[in-house]
């Protein structure tokens, strides 16, 4: 793994408003890998990424020589963000913030980085998309610890599945192993964090997990959940 760095800062090209997102999660402590035009982001909030790649399709000009890159062809099978992710699992890391991947003027592009987290998940690391006041969480069989956001909206959605079991506590309107599914009420819609502690656990299915505050917090925990052989609960 690179220098002592544990985790790994993805960079995107969607905008960056305020740069807050920077203060709470400090570039400095991760190893960064800027995805096409997220160089651009990088730079203007005072980060020096340690690596970039990209095709810069979608970037005012390409980055300066001694900056350490790979040129991709604009025409391949992934996106620029899924390379870069690509890129950090090859290094070893297996945790992941996702910055400048929401929102823009491209909405499949909002939705090919939910792919992303899926392919996370799917190879052994975890992550999440994140800006000034929204993180997006994807949960399997686990569990999301949510400390010190009272006030907070909640949204869980099933993903890429028919529905998915879920429990809430310490939120306005709480479950206990309900399903919410594709198609349904859209029940899991605009919750309301009421306690200092919340949890969302998801028992079986996968779920998106949208957490949005105005004020930025400290990230909420993902954490396994039970299973159905009684394991114990473990931090990640």
């Amino acid at each position: 793994m690179a220098a002592e760095k544990r985790e790994c800062m993805i960079i995107g090209a969607s905008p960056v408003k305020g740069g807050r997102v920077f203060k709470e999660f400090d570039a400095s402590q991760y190893y960064v890998i800027c995805a096409d035009a997220g160089y651009e982001t990088a730079i203007q909030n005072g980060v020096q990424p340690d690596l970039i790649v990209g095709d810069f399709d979608s970037a005012k000009a390409p980055p300066p020589e001694n900056v350490k890159r790979m040129t991709l062809p604009v025409e391949k099978d992934v996106t620029d963000t899924m390379f870069a992710v690509m890129k950090g699992l090859a290094k070893g890391y297996r945790d992941f913030v996702l910055l400048g991947c929401l929102g823009g003027a491209r909405f499949d592009h909002t939705l090919a980085n939910l792919e992303v987290l899926r392919f996370l998940r799917d190879h052994g690391g975890r992550g999440f998309l994140a800006d000034d006041c929204t993180k997006v969480f994807m949960l399997y069989d686990e569990k999301l610890t949510i400390t010190g956001m009272k006030g907070a909206t909640v949204s869980v959605f099933p993903y890429g599945c028919s529905s998915c079991n879920v429990s809430y506590t310490g939120l306005r309107y709480p479950l206990s192993r309900e399903d919410l599914t594709v198609g349904g009420l859209v029940m899991g819609v605009s919750n309301c964090i009421t306690a200092d502690r919340a949890v969302i656990r998801v028992h079986m299915g996968t779920a998106l997990v949208v957490v949005y505050q105005d004020e930025p917090q400290a990230p909420p925990r993902e954490e396994k959940a039970r299973g159905r052989r009684g394991a114990k609960s473990a931090a990640v």
